[in-house]
Formats: structure tokens, C-alpha cells, sequence
């Protein structure tokens, strides 16, 4: 049972300094704790005003006590990008997350050095990614959830099979009182019996420290890590401990005081807490621009798990970037260890053209402009020797070849390079330097620089020239939308015609499908079925405004000449038009199409008119 040591002071006292309250050694799993701390529990809550006076910038303080880094031999990333990361924009969908899990697998390489990752366990598509992602069958990252501290969602990790979940056990008064309220004591009853319930499950408990660098870290943190562990010793299942800076209030600086000096933190749950180094791990928020190297400190005092999200999403300002703590890793191991780091390249590139975010041009490592040096002194030097002003061999590692910029002494081989570069053509795909449209760039760059300019050319400068004179090696806006919108259209109408009802070919039945299809989806303006001699078998399905427009169409209308009746009849495949104008509603529009099967047979073909317009802003 923990021991409670009642406050009296008002605000409790924060005991930061690493007073030992019981002095008492004991083991654990090899690490030897130099003391047993009691909960300190108190009447009012402490808010620690000397460092988080709210009105003012938190306040730096220092302890003047150094504790030796201890970087340990083996440590890790692990990844929070479906779980925190999906908290700071819309939701991925189930094939997005399986894409980006496959390029985490391979960016982490045969060694798992980026080891877990976890997922939300509570909707039907969270559910459906994480299975899709076991169906995988990597052993890195291993897929974990995450839950409330509740008994009751221990079964969701279960039922999916899971191993090992995170658990919210906030740590701070701020939380403690003024969230939750309730007392200390009263929390860390509840906390406990929490991960009591994962390891009856045989689940391994993951405890999440939230708001850890705010937290009474001898009157409460430490107190809590002593009964996780000795719960480890009596069950024999490892308990994992996740400090957490939810408000990126951590300081890496050597000496910074409790609760918000990293290294000291570490330390203390390493030697006071008694959590082994590969059971530690620390997830920051990047609100003081500190996430990156507080992460890195966190390794070097001992902390074995770093946790980080892709691109750095998370709530508010985010977390550590998976892609900077991997070049992190390289530097401070000074081997790959198995990373593939032409993956980053390969994840901006999906996120940018598939998932429609725009990274910024600077981005570290994975921005269009991160390697490109626009000064021009220094693209002099770069035009020398690339290594004087590029971070690494960025071609080899990263796979993106240093930038350059244009100016008045680029010439069409500048030109040239560049637009290759951007468009990435390489080999036999390249844009020959003799091509007139590199050709008519130059002489727009010349005529800029002879009515007197003198700073170098702007990418977006370029770009739109290029658009311009080399529309051939551009996918029009037009086409990703025709793209995005072909592709939600097609899954709908699937869908649909994968239904019983529909394959059943009974009128009444399938009517009241393609009813619902049309009130679930404004953009569709009519929908049919006919028979496999392409007889329509259905009433005019449509939006209730256009009813009257429809009436054209008889109850037993010939549909049998109709290109995209034909299309699905001889493969069997769905079949999309091309845009064209409705004679019936005078709107842009297209046509999907697609086959009813009943066992292997073809039945019929369903298809619906789509308003193309309304369609994209649906989007």
C-alpha cells in the first residue's frame, strides 16, 4: 500500500528538491531506487506560481545540481502519429494510415528503431486501421492503443488483440484538482486500480504522465512510479512510464530545477523511481520551440523511447518530428542502424500530393527549399563545391539533391537544373537543356534582371513560368480533382451495389437503397438500375428538385446503347465518363457505373449521374 504524507502549508509545498522523505533502498528489475517516496497529499492544489506565474512567461529556474548524461546503449523512437497526431487535423483514413504504417516500417529499418506505434481504439474506422495494420505482420512498429483510464475500455484492447496500451494518468495539480477534481490521494487510487485491471487483462500498461514538467514531482510523481513498479515486481509485467510535456514547459539546459529540467526529470525516475531505461519514455509539445532537443536530452539522460509524430503534428504546436528525431538517431549513434532516411522524402511527397498539406518551403529536411541557398555569395560557393553550404549529402541520404536558385548568371543550364530538379526527372526523363520552353524561362529571367533586379529568383517565380512554358510535365488542377472525385464517386456506387438489396434485382427493394444514396449525397442527381439488357428496372430516383426534370425517363427506358451501360456489361469492371454537360439539369456532370453481381453472374448495372461541382465541394 503507498504511504500518504499529509501537507499542511497552503499550495502544499512543492518538495522539488529531492528531499528523501523515507530513506529506504530497494530493487527493481535490476535497478536499485536510492529511496521510497510517500504521496504527499494536500487540501489545496499547488500550482507552482514561482515558476508558472500565468501572467507573465514561465520563469527558468535552476537547481544548480548536474546529474550525468547516460545515454543508453539501445534507444528508440516511437511513433503518435494516429493517436496525437490525428488530434491536429481531419482524420486519416483507414488506407491513408496503412500507406503512411508501411513507410514507417521501412523508414525504421529491420531493427525497429522506430519501435511502436499507437492507435485510437474507439470508432469502427479506428478499429479497421489497426486491423489492417496487424494483417501486415511487422514486427516494427508494433501497433499499441491508447485508452482512458477507465476498466471498462480495457476490452476494445483486447478484442483487437493488443498487447501493451497507453493509459491517461495526468500527474499535476492542474489536472488533478482542477480537471478532475479530486485530491491526490484519490487519483492515485484510481490510477492504480486502473493498471491493476491491464494486468489482470495481461495487458502491458503503458502510464502516460501527463503534464509531468508541471507536476509536485517528489510529493506526487515519484510516489505514483514507486507503486507502478513495485506492481511490475508482483505481477511480472513490465509497466511502461511515458513522461509527458503536455504544455512544452521542459528545459534542457544542464542544471534547470524540477519540474520543468529534463535531465533532472530523467534522472529521477530512473534512480528515485526506479523505472528501468527501456521502460521510460518522453513525449513533448513543441509550444517553446524546445521539442526536438528536449526529446534528444531525454535520450541522453537515459530516457530509452522518444515520441514523435510525422511532420511534428500534434495538438496545438506538436510533437517531436519523427523525421528530425531519425536524423537525431543517426547523429548520435553515428550509424544508420537499418534506416532507410530516403523514406522522409518519399512521406513529404505523400503528404504534399496525396494528402493535399502544404509543408512549408523551409521545413527541416523535408521543405522544397530546406537544401537550396538563395543568397548569392553563397550560391556562388555552392556553384563551386555543394558541400560548402549543404548540410550533408543531402541526394544520398535524403534522396533530395541541393537546390539552386535562379539568377541572371544561371543560364538555361541552371534553368534547366532546376526544373528537373523540381520535377524530379531523372535518366532518360530528364527535360533536355535544348527544350524552347527552358529556352523562354532564360529570356524572362534576362528581362527581369536587365529593368534592374538584383534579388534571385523565387521558386513560385519559376514555377509559374514553368506552368507557363512547360505544360506538358504538369497534372492540371482540373485532373486531381477529376482524380479525388472519380475516386469517392466510384467507392459510393460500389458500395451500393454490394448491398442485398440491391443485388436481390427486386424494384422495391433496391429503390429504397438508391433513395437513401441520394438523400446521403446532395451532388447525385439520379440513379438507376436496369436489367443485364439495359432495361431500366427502378422509378426516377433524384433529388426532390429535379423530380420534374426526370419525367423524360419511362418507367422502362432502354439504357442498352449507352456507352457506360456497355463498359461494366463486357468487364465486369466500374466504368467513369468524362465530364460532360447534363441535358437534363444544364450542369457539369458525370456518370458512374458499375456491375450487380449475384454470386459471379452479372444482374444488372447501377449507375448514378453525379453534379461534378457539388461533388468537389463536398470535399
Amino acid at each position: 500500500m503507498f504511504r500518504v504524507r499529509h501537507g499542511t502549508s497552503k499550495g502544499g509545498g512543492s518538495n522539488l528538491t529531492g528531499e528523501k522523505i523515507m530513506k529506504k533502498p530497494i530493487e527493481n528489475s535490476g535497478v536499485v531506487r536510492d529511496y521510497q517516496y510517500e504521496l504527499k497529499d494536500i487540501k489545496d492544489p499547488n500550482l507552482l506560481r514561482d515558476q508558472f506565474p500565468y501572467s507573465e512567461v514561465p520563469k527558468v529556474t535552476f537547481s544548480n545540481r548536474l546529474v550525468p548524461f547516460s545515454l543508453p546503449e539501445d534507444f528508440w523512437i516511437t511513433d503518435t502519429t494516429f493517436r496525437d497526431g490525428q488530434q491536429a487535423r481531419p482524420p486519416y483514413t483507414p488506407e491513408q494510415i496503412v500507406r503512411i504504417f508501411d513507410m514507417l516500417h521501412r523508414l525504421g529499418g529491420p531493427k525497429g528503431i522506430i519501435r511502436q506505434s499507437e492507435f485510437f481504439l474507439y470508432s469502427d474506422k479506428d478499429k479497421e486501421a489497426v486491423q489492417m495494420c496487424l494483417d501486415r505482420g511487422y514486427e516494427f512498429p508494433e501497433v499499441t492503443g491508447w485508452i482512458r483510464a477507465k476498466k471498462e475500455d480495457f476490452q476494445l484492447v483486447r478484442d483487437m488483440g493488443l498487447k501493451e496500451t497507453g493509459i491517461l494518468t495526468s500527474c499535476s495539480d492542474y489536472h488533478i484538482f482542477l480537471k478532475l477534481k479530486k485530491t491526490r490521494k484519490k487519483a492515485l487510487e484510481g490510477y492504480l486500480d486502473v493498471v491493476r485491471a491491464s494486468l489482470d487483462a495481461g495487458i502491458i500498461p503503458r502510464c502516460h504522465l501527463e503534464d509531468i514538467t508541471r507536476a509536485d514531482f517528489y510529493g506526487f510523481v515519484i510516489p505514483f512510479v514507486n507503486e507502478l513498479m513495485r506492481l511490475s515486481e508482483e505481477s511480472g509485467i513490465p509497466i511502461k512510464v511515458r513522461a509527458c510535456d503536455t504544455m512544452g514547459y521542459g528545459i534542457p539546459y544542464p542544471g534547470a530545477a524540477l519540474p520543468r529540467g529534463v535531465g533532472e526529470m530523467i534522472y529521477g525516475l530512473i534512480h528515485y523511481g526506479g523505472v528501468p531505461s527501456p521502460l521510460l519514455e518522453w513525449h513533448g509539445h513543441n509550444d517553446f520551440h524546445k521539442v526536438l532537443v528536449n526529446a534528444s536530452t531525454a535520450w541522453l539522460y537515459g530516457c530509452a523511447a522518444a515520441n514523435g509524430t510525422l511532420l511534428g503534428f500534434g495538438e496545438r504546436t506538436g510533437n517531436p518530428p519523427i523525421e528530425g528525431l531519425i536524423i537525431e538517431y543517426m547523429s548520435l549513434k553515428g550509424d544508420r542502424d537499418g534506416i532507410d532516411p530516403t523514406v522522409i522524402t518519399e512521406i513529404a511527397d505523400y503528404f504534399q500530393d496525396e494528402l493535399n498539406y502544404p509543408i512549408p518551403p523551409n521545413y527541416p529536411f523535408v521543405g522544397e527549399e530546406f537544401n537550396t541557398t538563395k543568397a548569392g555569395i553563397h550560391a556562388d560557393g555552392v556553384l563551386k563545391n555543394e558541400e560548402i553550404y549543404n548540410i550533408f549529402d543531402t541526394k544520398s541520404i535524403l534522396n533530395r539533391p541541393l537546390g539552386v536558385t535562379i539568377t541572371d548568371k544561371s543560364g538555361v543550364a541552371g534553368i534547366s537544373y532546376w526544373v528537373n530538379t523540381h520535377f524530379r526527372q531523372t535518366g532518360g526523363r530528364k527535360i533536355p537543356k535544348n527544350h524552347p520552353g527552358l529556352v523562354r524561362i532564360q529570356k524572362w529571367v534576362a528581362e527581369q534582371y536587365a529593368a534592374g533586379r538584383i534579388t534571385a529568383m523565387s521558386n513560385e517565380e519559376i514555377l509559374r513560368q514553368a506552368r507557363k512554358h512547360l505544360p506538358e510535365y504538369f497534372i492540371s488542377d482540373l485532373d486531381k480533382l477529376k482524380a479525388k472525385a472519380l475516386e469517392i464517386a466510384q467507392e459510393i456506387v460500389e458500395e451500393a451495389a454490394a448491398t442485398p438489396e440491391v443485388r436481390s434485382m427486386k424494384p422495391v427493394k433496391v429503390e429504397q437503397v438508391l433513395q437513401k444514396l441520394v438523400n446521403d449525397n446532395p451532388f447525385i442527381q439520379f440513379c438507376y438500375v436496369t436489367d443485364t439488357e439495359g432495361i431500366k428496372v427502378t422509378k426516377n430516383i433524384t433529388q426532390l428538385g429535379d423530380k420534374a426534370k426526370y419525367k423524360i425517363f419511362s418507367a422502362k427506358e432502354d439504357f442498352s446503347e449507352r456507352p457506360w451501360y456497355i463498359g461494366p456489361m463486357k468487364d465486369g469492371a466500374t466504368h467513369v465518363t468524362d465530364l460532360y454537360t447534363s441535358k437534363t439539369t444544364n450542369v457539369l456532370a458525370i456518370t458512374v457505373s458499375t456491375p450487380i453481381f449475384r454470386k459471379e453472374e452479372i444482374v444488372g448495372i447501377l449507375g448514378v449521374d453525379i453534379r461534378f461541382e457539388d461533388l468537389i465541394k463536398s470535399e
